[in-house]
C-alpha cells in the first residue's frame, strides 16, 4: 500500500475508535452542566477581583517605596 492509503486507513481506524470510546462516556445532564458552568464563572470572577485588588495594593506599595 502507498503511504497515502496507509494514512487514510489509519485515520479511518482512529475515527472509528474515537466514536466507540465516546459512546462509553457518561455525559452530564443539562442541569449538571449549567451548575458546573456557574461554578466556573463565579470562580473566575472571584479570582479576577483578587488579582485586581492585589495589583492595586502592590502598585500603591511600590509607589510609596519608590518615592
Amino acid at each position: 500500500m502507498s503511504k497515502i492509503q496507509q494514512g487514510i486507513t489509519a485515520a479511518r481506524t482512529f475515527i472509528e475508535e474515537v466514536r466507540a470510546e465516546m459512546k462509553k462516556c457518561s455525559w452530564p445532564t443539562r442541569s449538571e452542566l449549567s451548575e458546573s458552568t456557574m461554578v466556573v464563572i463565579v470562580s473566575v470572577v472571584l479570582m479576577a477581583v483578587f488579582v485586581g485588588l492585589s495589583d492595586v495594593v502592590l502598585m500603591s506599595v511600590m509607589r510609596m517605596v519608590i518615592r
